[in-house]
């Protein structure tokens, strides 16, 4: 549990600064889970509105932090 929003807020100001973003490395996963959907068949989907209500409520989520 967060008992200083400040000492957090702080810390993950200074975590951000120090973290090197690998955007080579970010692409690659990205790659690997495009290949893992197509191979299971879940990308492209058949019916691009079926899952459209779960896309809402994730993005609503995501949003919202």
């Amino acid at each position: 549990m967060i008992k200083n929003k400040k000492v957090w807020e702080k810390f993950e100001i200074e975590l951000q600064k120090k973290t090197h973003v690998d955007v080579e490395r970010n692409f690659k996963i990205v790659e690997s889970l495009y290949h893992e959907a197509r191979t299971l068949g879940r990308f492209p989907p058949d019916n691009i509105l079926e899952d459209l209500e779960i896309y809402v409520k994730m993005a609503k989520v995501v949003n919202s932090v």
